[in-house]
């Protein structure tokens, strides 16, 4: 079956985050991470089965989802979980969370490699946690790690946890097994836990391949904890579940434990149902077709800088669908930058600065939309660069 990605479906007037935040009849929302594609047709069966049923009350999570989850991983990533390895949330924040407040103690010293995603910093605040950067390097619009300060960070500040993002949002970095090894020797040497953002694991571009933290080295596996969603690759992140990973027992029973304090542990039925729907062979070729069109709008993005703005750089996007662009040209801050155009163009990029300092120059933009709609960014964008200089 050929999807149609580039069908353009009205999604204001949905309460949609991305769409209905803003008053603006005209604007048009590259920001938050969801995608405007309509969930592949065997999920939205599956939920119309559901619905059809007509009885909507608390589900339990079956047998047949653990099997999902792990043949999944198993046939894709070559990672094979066990099954009482796994606990399910609401979510891979939620996740990080739980992990946060049943590992640490408050003032205790969390590593991240910067710029990352917001959220992660609001995870360390609520656990009471000490942030320390890694800042990621960025040559020539390509990011890499600089593990010599990776190390000296994690020795001079005796962290105790590195949050990793894998894939990076926002650099769009796929990090490789050379570089899962490294880093994860050095927190092996250190006694640093690792805890694994995984939630883009399947939206890598063509040529480039995800690989599971804990599938490089089985030291890892029981010093890690993966947080895993079918949420961001399939878009069904309204439904609101996630998994999270844990070989050490110990470290299991306590994550699970604050699962529950959190009250986080109930799950929606039909993030149940689309889960196992969307981890099928059908699943993939989906996710195939999807990754192709995302490329070609990753494609369109370069191009159309090139021709009409090559002073904006863009960084070299290995995985997500979330483009990292630099507007230093612009001369102006990215924060300044993303209010004027949502005023003055009525285009809404998320500005970099949401994810450090460092950031300050960036834009995020969501590819994952009809080309036509990205094209329709660009032009006010360029319309808007064109006024400006």
């Amino acid at each position: 079956m050929k999807y149609n990605f580039d069908e353009i479906i009205p999604r204001r007037g949905t309460n949609s985050v991305k769409w209905d935040l803003c008053d603006d009849s005209n604007m048009l929302p590259l920001w938050v991470a969801d995608m405007d594609f309509r969930a592949a047709p065997f999920i939205l069966e599956a939920l119309k089965r559901r619905v059809d049923h007509g009885v909507l009350g608390y589900a339990c999570v079956p047998e047949s989802y653990y099997q999902s989850v792990i043949n999944w991983f198993s046939r894709r990533h070559q990672w094979t979980m066990k099954r009482e390895d796994i606990l399910y949330t609401t979510g891979v924040i939620p996740a990080i969370a739980a992990i946060l407040q049943s590992i640490t103690q408050p003032g205790d010293k969390v590593l991240l490699q910067t710029p990352v995603y917001n959220c992660f910093y609001s995870c360390l605040r609520n656990a009471g946690n000490v942030l320390v950067e890694n800042p990621l390097v960025c040559d020539n619009n390509y990011f890499r790690i600089d593990f010599d300060d990776f190390e000296r960070k994690i020795v001079d500040n005796d962290v105790k946890v590195f949050l990793l993002c894998n894939p990076h949002n926002p650099v769009g970095r796929v990090w490789t097994p050379e570089d899962l090894k490294r880093m994860g020797d050095i927190c092996m040497r250190h006694g640093v836990f690792v805890i694994s953002d995984e939630i883009h694991n399947e939206l890598v571009m063509p040529g480039y391949h995800y690989t599971p933290f804990a599938s490089v080295c089985p030291d890892y596996a029981a010093h890690s904890a993966i947080c895993t969603s079918a949420s961001k690759s399939f878009n069904i992140a309204g439904l609101q579940i996630a998994n999270i990973t844990i070989v050490n027992p110990l470290v299991r029973a306590r994550v699970d434990r604050r699962i529950n304090i959190n009250e986080t542990c109930d799950v929606n039925p039909f993030g149940i149902d689309a889960l196992q729907a969307a981890y099928t062979p059908e699943g993939e070729e989906w996710l195939r077709q999807l990754m192709e069109y995302v490329h070609g709008n990753y494609q369109y993005l370069l191009q159309f800088m090139a021709d009409h703005m090559p002073q904006i750089r863009v960084t070299r996007m290995e995985g997500t669908y979330l483009a990292w662009v630099d507007c230093a040209a612009m001369g102006i801050s990215s924060a300044e930058l993303s209010r004027r155009l949502r005023v003055d163009a009525h285009v809404w990029f998320t500005s970099g600065v949401e994810y450090n300092p460092s950031g300050s120059t960036y834009l995020r933009i969501n590819l994952a939309c009809p080309r036509a709609v990205l094209a329709d960014a660009l032009q006010r964008f360029y319309t808007f660069f064109k006024k400006s200089h």
